[in-house]
């Protein structure tokens, strides 16, 4: 199919600079694309791969091996003397977030290696994307230890696959593009320092860019060699920029002063490390390449800056990716200085652009277009973002010692309007688990059979093989030997006798909170320590990789404020703006929970749900409130639900109904206090120092 054309595209320049600065420079380390759907993520990436040069391969090589400088530790080598090379177009490899590692890094034959001696591989999705276009949609759905391969192959230029003692290696170097949409979940900071460039993209507000938006799409859709025939000549041209932007880099120069300017910005903005550092320098000199210029200046540096640093700068996954400009500007003037060789640094490319990009400084170069390029239209636009919370709402008055059914005060006076309490200051939570052993999606919480871990016994391959079990495999195929017609040193083994591993890790859970929004809450100190507390709860889901959810109850109703997502970002802000008051519909609650975590069973069966109910334990509302909570907590129970109650119950006199409902539910009851892991390690060491003076003094 004829791919959109790259100059085609409508509104998102610094998107396609930051991928032609990669087509120019894949040293730069990829791009990692942020955005809402339905912005033209993938088809940008598309159109740029139709724009690479052609490659020169050796003929019949599954590893794309350059004929003028073949891979000596090629496996399907040597290739000296292999005759004339062959030319095909560059490749955009796909990567699905259901790949497994072999499919990634490729496989071996093992049964053909322990029985042969034979390396029979095959290659994994690494080898076909060498020396071309790797691209993965929605990164951060990816698990981690994949992304980690992904990552190490690109940074290195080599896959390496070993599988008990047998070992392969092969290049693989590419241009690496992610997407990922941020209210699906964030990608942990350690991986997003490996992407070289970041770039947020969100569809254009302004109504004549998305009516041409429109426009360009459906003249493609009903016409695609025609729409591509019209940009071909801006094509072409792009085409010839890129080649000569590579030919020029590895002339361009960069400056002292310029490499001042990018250690002094990485250390005023305190990122991490030195790769920062080494991808600004990567990146201004692609840029000053792109403009045609063999000289780095200030403003490459600022743009690379802008590319280079947003995601760097995050800290924990509350922090909003971005940079100060205005910081940027007064430590790029306070740090400008002149080379040796040189003269005053100028203020920017050529014509002064903000953008430090093509045409001497301003993003990507018109190429003949009839509109500034960016955004490729894909379908129809979505309606971007989630819907807002809604603005708090009265509270009810703040209740006294209740009754056993919580009824407020009937001569309490109107409640005042009040606004959301603010979270309290996060704190690092004692762990909750899941009793049992699961066999979820690889996390850091409850114990499970996984894919990685230690290794705890073998078993027959329940499909495709896994990690093998040498030892387990030696002893099935042992007994046999004689009667196969073992003669020489070899082992005769058979698929029969093949054992993998069986492992034993952590898994990511479904962490659902249900939180009591209702006027026994409503006291805005006792608030925001509840609400610190769900704070620090889900960043210690976000650290052990769960998917979380949340449901709120108050005022006779209770209501998914956020259903399960891996974004903890959108639960926070969901958490900010709860607003509290009105009756304790805590059966309601408990109810509305039993729900969401049914449908969650049948769409993920093997994500075993936590649920975590923060409340003080009361229920008003209806006939017999408590009676009603205690049958929702029992019927939770029932369904195998693995639960923990914060007790948030505060003052002089306690009913301890919390408790009571964590054994309703079959679950642990622990207070705000308790919640705290430095709660938990000085409990230990108070009653480890106490046991040990018992037993001094004994001895004494």
């Amino acid at each position: 199919m004829t791919p959109y054309p790259f100059t085609a595209l409508v509104g998102q320049a610094d998107l396609q600079l930051s991928l032609l600065l990669n087509a120019v420079s894949p040293a730069i380390g990829g791009v990692l694309v942020r955005g809402e759907k339905g912005t033209a993520k993938s088809t940008a990436v598309r159109a740029l791969t139709a724009l690479l040069p052609g490659v020169d391969v050796v003929p019949g090589c599954r590893f794309s091996c350059d004929p003028a400088a073949p891979d000596p530790a090629c496996p399907d080598g040597p290739h000296e003397g292999a005759g004339a090379a062959e030319s095909r177009a560059a490749r955009m490899v796909e990567l699905p977030v259901g790949a497994s590692e072999d499919r990634l890094v490729g496989a071996l034959d093992i049964e053909r290696a322990l029985s042969e001696g034979v390396k029979a591989f095959e290659p994994g999705l690494l080898a076909d994307a060498h020396r071309g276009v790797l691209y993965v949609d929605e990164v951060n759905l990816l698990h981690d230890h994949l992304v980690d391969l992904l990552l190490d192959a690109a940074a290195m230029g080599a896959s390496y696959v070993e599988r008990e003692g047998v070992s392969v290696r092969h290049a693989s170097r590419f241009l690496l593009v992610g997407t990922m949409n941020p209210e699906e979940g964030e990608l942990r900071p350690q991986l997003l320092d490996r992407f070289g460039l970041t770039v947020e993209v969100a569809a254009s507000r302004e109504t004549d860019e998305r009516v041409e938006v429109v426009r360009r799409r459906l003249a493609y859709d009903d016409d695609p060699e025609g729409f591509a025939a019209r940009w071909a000549d801006d094509e072409r041209e792009l085409r010839q920029r890129i080649a000569a932007a590579r030919d020029l880099l590895p002339r361009v120069r960069l400056g002292d002063a310029a490499l001042r300017q990018i250690a002094a910005t990485c250390a005023a903005f305190e990122v991490d490390g030195m790769r920062a550092d080494l991808v600004m320098a990567r990146t201004a000199t692609a840029l000053a390449a792109w403009a045609g210029r063999a000289d780095v200046e200030s403003a490459d540096v600022r743009q690379a800056a802008l590319l280079a640093l947003p995601h760097r700068r995050r800290r924990n996954p509350f922090d909003a990716p971005g940079l100060d400009e205005d910081k940027l500007d007064r430590t790029l003037e306070e740090n400008a200085g002149q080379d040796d060789d040189s003269g005053p640094e100028p203020e920017g490319p050529d014509d002064g652009g903000p953008d430090g990009g093509p045409d001497g400084g301003g993003g990507v170069p018109p190429q003949g277009a009839p509109q500034d390029e960016a955004q490729a239209p894909q379908g129809e636009p979505s309606i971007p973002g989630q819907p807002q919370p809604e603005p708090a709402e009265q509270a009810a008055p703040p209740q006294s010692p209740e009754g056993a059914t919580g009824e407020p005060d009937p001569n309490a006076p109107a409640p005042p309007q009040q606004t959301a309490a603010p979270a309290g200051e996060p704190f690092r939570a004692r762990t909750l688990t899941v009793p049992g052993l699961g066999e979820g999606a690889a996390g850091r919480r409850s114990r499970a059979r996984t894919a990685h871990g230690r290794t705890t016994g073998a078993r027959r391959p329940q499909g495709a093989l896994g990690k093998l079990h040498l030892a387990a495999t030696v002893q099935a195929a042992a007994p046999y030997q004689h009667a196969r017609g073992r003669r020489g040193s070899g082992l005769l083994v058979r698929r029969d006798d093949l054992r993998e591993a069986v492992r034993e890790g952590r898994e990511g859970n479904l962490v659902l909170f249900v939180v009591d929004a209702s006027g026994s809450m409503a006291a805005r100190q006792r608030m925001s320590a509840v609400k610190g507390a769900v704070l620090s709860l889900l960043l210690d889901a976000y650290q052990r990789r769960d998917k979380v959810g949340m449901v709120t109850f108050r005022r006779g109703e209770a209501e998914v404020a956020l259903p399960p997502t891996s974004s903890v970002d959108a639960a926070a802000a969901r958490l900010e703006s709860l607003p509290t008051g009105g009756r304790t519909p805590l059966a309601a609650g408990l109810l509305r929970a039993r729900e969401v975590l049914r449908v969650e069973r049948l769409r993920d069966p093997a994500r075993r749900p936590l649920l975590v109910t923060v409340t003080d334990g009361r229920a008003t509302g209806g006939p017999e409130p408590l009676v009603r909570s205690r049958q929702a907590a029992r019927l939770l129970a029932a369904d195998g639900t693995a639960s923990v109650v914060v007790d948030c119950e505060a003052g002089h006199v306690r009913l301890g109904l919390a408790r009571e409902l964590a054994a309703q539910l079959g679950g642990s009851a622990v207070t705000l206090d308790e919640l705290r892991a430095d709660a938990v390690t000085e409990l230990v060491r108070s009653t480890t120092d106490s046991r040990n003076a018992g037993h001094a003094g004994r001895a004494a």
